[in-house]
């Protein structure tokens, strides 16, 4: 049953474009499609866009509904609609599935023009700089010259902050929602122990699995049950699972024993049947190779002085992935470089996983600030 405040049933769009698009690696693609949904609608003079930046296995379902039947809405759908702090009553809002995507968008699983032939393991590594640049694109194909918001969490908010950096004036506001200007040495090794579990697979075969009419299940779904735990909080999981069990009395054995294996074991192969490995070990490299002061001589205060937006920055009391400590370091350097930002550290037994959540002062600090921002444009 579809809520009475959803914004209902939506339908996706791929919006092709045939411009060559240069990537960081020095490679080139020599066209590529964007899997987008909308939600809302663009004002007379275009300034009530709203891009949504999707985690590493979002997609473009933000909000709504794709049918009658569908068991969830979108992955953000308590953040976006009607009535809700991102309001499709005031904001255009725009959700894509990046390039190297798996839902749509160009990606390991398109075909290539050269070969006729499946990327797969061809496709190339893309960066959070190649997703801000096929986002212009895709702004320019809507004739949206300035952004309202760019908003997301995690990696999500890394684009926001990319795009604040290489777009000064296509932004009036950036939110970025537990995230960081680099990946921790800590957060690097656990991306890089996933992407171990896909390549190590048996089925992988060099990222050519497709051919062979299999995929790697197993090393995703492991990559998906290690990424699973960093994303909880040890208060979350204790008060959910604790030591509960499945079984009566211990088997002294590897079956599923404790309630928590079960949850795991059934999220990992969920997961795994509806995310590409080739997609995974790009969006992981995507997280690891995000440096946005690198270009500015590892300087971030130099790399803000180009920044004109405005910023929200929110943390969460129990992310150790992407501790409140990185967000306040993004905030000290903004305060630093004479920008506007406000912030806000959430108490939250949800680990990263909170931007995903309702934890009231944080939907609270959501709607206050996309209100200002409403008010801003009505001025």
């Amino acid at each position: 049953m579809i809520e009475a405040d959803s914004i209902g049933l939506v339908s996706p769009q791929k919006i092709p474009f045939e411009t060559p698009l240069p990537l960081q690696n020095g490679q080139v693609l020599p066209r590529f499609d964007l899997m987008v949904e909308t939600y809302g609608t663009l004002n007379e003079d275009k300034s009530n866009a709203v891009l949504i930046c999707h985690a590493l296995s979002g997609n473009h379902h933000v909000a709504g509904y794709h049918s009658e039947h569908d068991k969830s809405p979108g992955w953000w759908d308590n953040m976006v609609g009607p009535g809700k702090p991102i309001d499709t009553k005031r904001f255009f809002v725009v959700g894509l599935n990046n390039l190297g995507g798996c839902h749509g968008s160009t990606g390991p699983l398109s075909i290539d023009p050269e070969t006729g032939d499946e990327y797969g393991a061809d496709f190339p590594v893309v960066t959070v700089k190649d997703w801000v640049q096929s986002q212009a694109m895709l702004a320019d194909y809507f004739g949206i010259g300035q952004w309202a918001a760019i908003v997301g969490g995690s990696l999500g908010g890394m684009q926001a902050l990319q795009w604040a950096i290489d777009f000064p004036d296509r932004v009036r506001h950036a939110l970025v929602i537990a995230s960081a200007t680099r990946l921790s040495a800590q957060n690097i090794a656990f991306n890089d122990v996933a992407r171990q579990a896909i390549i190590t697979d048996p089925d992988f075969h060099n990222g050519h699995y497709r051919r062979y009419r299999t995929i790697p299940r197993r090393g995703l779904r492991i990559a998906r049950m290690m990424g699973h735990i960093t994303y909880l909080a040890e208060k979350g999981l204790g008060k959910k699972f604790g030591r509960s069990m499945r079984t009566d009395g211990y088997q002294y054995g590897y079956d599923v024993e404790f309630e928590i294996e079960s949850y795991l074991r059934y999220q990992g192969d969920k997961f795994a049947e509806r995310f590409d490995g080739n997609t995974y070990l790009r969006m992981t490299k995507a997280l690891d190779y995000f440096a946005p002061a690198a270009e500015y001589g590892n300087d971030l205060l130099t790399a803000l002085q180009r920044v004109k937006a405005k910023f929200f920055v929110a943390s969460f009391s129990t992310d150790w992935r992407f501790a409140p400590t990185r967000s306040r370091a993004l905030v000290k350097h903004l305060v630093k470089a004479g920008k506007n930002v406000q912030y806000i550290e959430v108490e939250s037994h949800h680990g990263h996983d909170a931007f995903l959540m309702t934890d009231e002062p944080y939907v609270r600090a959501m709607r206050a600030y996309m209100n200002n921002i409403h008010k801003e444009l009505q001025a």
